[in-house]
């Protein structure tokens, strides 16, 4: 028999205090770019209200997978043992941030709102963070890594399917998945485990559903 993986230190109250506020922010607060938006020097260009539509359902769909990332990336960060570890999750969450910054005012300007289901999507992502960080930091970083990649490719289909006049939402999602693609190189890096088949299809079903409400919803 396999020795069961030895569990990491239960975490500090102040750090769950923290968490519960990172937490209330996510869902709650305005997000804070300390970047530069990446469609600050674009002007908004003439759209249908069809395309007006679709384009506030494409980024309703990225900031809630901003939302879901902060989630998992907390999980990870409180059950992850190295930390180097640690540290690759907190500048992912930190750039996650900003990520949910960019997209939160792209949908204001498209006179749009965030996903209904959001806190649902956090309390599901928060889960599978901190059961990722049991399992073990190869693991934790293997995850993180198919996590970015999933993403990495769902924004590059945005790239495709958003208005072609709206350069202000192309310029957003072409950063995020510039951003998205170094949280993948760095946690491969820093020894990421590739994850088995059947786990990556999960994810990517899950991804699925998330993408086909949060567009509506």
């Amino acid at each position: 028999m396999l020795p069961l993986p030895k569990l990491p230190a239960l975490p500090s109250v102040d750090r769950l205090i923290n968490e519960f506020d990172v937490m209330l922010r996510t869902l709650a607060a305005p997000a804070i770019s300390e970047r530069a938006h990446p469609d600050a020097h674009i002007d908004e260009a003439e759209m249908s209200e069809a395309d007006k539509t679709h384009a506030a359902g494409l980024m309703r769909v990225n900031h809630s997978g901003e939302v879901c990332a902060q989630a998992l990336y907390q999980g990870q960060g409180l059950t992850a043992r190295d930390p180097k570890a640690r540290e690759a999750l907190k500048q992912a969450a930190h750039e996650e941030v900003e990520h949910l910054a960019w997209t939160e005012r792209r949908l204001q300007e498209l006179g749009s709102r965030p996903s209904l289901l959001n806190p649902f999507w956090y309390a599901g992502s928060l889960a599978m963070g901190v059961a990722a960080g049991v399992i073990g930091d190869k693991w934790n970083l293997g995850f993180l890594a198919e996590t970015e990649r999933q993403v990495g490719a769902h924004l590059q289909s945005h790239l495709h399917t958003l208005p072609q006049q709206d350069a202000k939402s192309r310029a957003v999602v072409e950063q995020m998945h510039t951003d998205e693609l170094g949280h993948a190189e760095q946690a491969v890096q820093l020894g990421a485990a590739p994850l088995p088949a059947p786990v990556a299809g999960l994810m990517a079903t899950t991804s699925k559903v998330m993408t086909s409400l949060s567009y509506r919803l």
